[in-house]
């Protein structure tokens, strides 16, 4: 019987480059991590994840998003 398939990747090509991940570029007002290549907002000195920006403007800014 075989290895397991990851095992038998692993002893074909080596262990992952942990080299090729993201450089680590901050923390954002929420402090999730900010990573090379993210898109992010400033405000007032702050730097907010895009993924993030509705959250910020409902929770900090008190935006109200609704329906026309």
């Amino acid at each position: 019987m075989g290895d397991h398939p990851l095992i038998e990747q692993v002893q074909r090509t080596g262990f992952p480059n942990m080299a090729a991940q993201p450089e680590h570029a901050g923390i954002d007002y929420f402090g999730d991590e900010i990573l090379d290549g993210d898109d992010i907002v400033e405000y007032d000195g702050e730097i907010i994840l895009k993924d993030n920006l509705e959250r910020f403007l409902t929770e900090v800014m008190e935006f109200e998003f609704k329906n026309a």
